[in-house]
């Protein structure tokens, strides 16, 4: 018999922020690359993962969670970043939460380019009992076309085999686009910029990750060691005194935490310096905006 083609494709990880998707992407990986929190919004422009097998490569794209409620320039760009990653995939994930399914899923689905494949992946499958799943699942399969339905749990695994499974058949035949051992197509810049806003998600207050963003202003790799130089931008005077805490004693966590993440995605030294600037409005300037890698 012959042998089955070999297939690749991008597949689209949409969905409301806080449905799972860095979660998701992360565990079909195996690794962690997205950053994640649990703060809705944390992911803020898109990220493309690869996951290559035997019989087939995903290019995984998560997304940021689309923003109906919030305006402003920097909630703008995110939307942009969805369209933008739905403009050339071969296959769409729409992620939601296990027993909700709302006006911001719906709003979603408008989004998804005619003709596209389109899967619903049921996340959080862990936090329902068997028996209230079921109803919301056929509930589900009325709210649009979709080719499959895949429950998951990403925080324990469950049902990531079972997902892949599904998603293969509908990639094109083709050979891979990436080499076997890539994991993302964003250069180390980048994700040390995420792993750094990472830790401000993860280490600081409700609201106040909002209103930051990270700009690398040195980068350099020498023999192996990652040299970087970076800055966390806030909007206020106020919001600088925090982040730096007393005696510097938060600013250093947050450096600390990165530093580790990097070092372990990257698999070198990472010798890491951070401050804080402020940049007043920053959040609503495109230019600002655009500076920063959101275009």
């Amino acid at each position: 018999m012959a042998a089955e083609p070999y297939r690749c494709g991008a597949i689209a990880l949409i969905g409301r922020p806080n449905v799972g998707k860095s979660t998701l992407l992360n565990a079909l990986l195996g690794q962690k690359l997205s950053i994640t929190s649990h703060k809705p919004q944390t992911t803020r422009q898109s990220l493309r993962g690869v996951l290559t097998t035997e019989t087939a490569q995903f290019v995984l794209i998560d997304t940021p969670g689309f923003q109906t409620r919030h305006r402003g320039a920097l909630n703008r760009a995110m939307n942009r970043a969805i369209r933008g990653a739905l403009e050339a995939v071969d296959v769409v994930a729409l992620v939601v939460e296990a027993k909700r399914f709302g006006a911001e899923d719906r709003a979603l689905l408008k989004q998804v380019p005619e003709g596209v494949p389109l899967f619903l992946v049921v996340n959080k499958i862990d936090t329902t009992e068997a028996a209230d799943l079921l109803p919301f699942l056929k509930k589900a399969a009325n709210e649009a076309k979709f080719e499959e339905i895949v429950p998951v749990s990403a925080r324990s695994r469950k049902g990531l085999d079972e997902l892949r499974r599904a998603l293969e058949p509908y990639l094109p035949e083709q050979a891979a686009v990436h080499s076997a051992d890539d994991l993302t197509d964003r250069n180390e810049r980048f994700l040390a910029a995420e792993f750094l806003r990472e830790k401000l998600f993860r280490l600081l207050g409700e609201e106040l990750p909002y209103s930051t963003g990270v700009e690398i202003e040195k980068f350099e790799d020498e023999r192996g060691i990652r040299r970087i130089h970076a800055a966390i931008v806030v909007r206020r005077e106020g919001h600088k005194a925090i982040i730096i805490g007393s005696g510097g004693s938060k600013l250093k966590q947050i450096a600390t935490a990165a530093r580790l993440d990097m070092e372990k995605l990257f698999g070198s030294k990472v010798y890491l310096q951070v401050w804080v600037k402020v940049r007043s409005g920053w959040t609503d300037d495109e230019a600002a905006l655009r500076r920063m890698g959101y275009g």
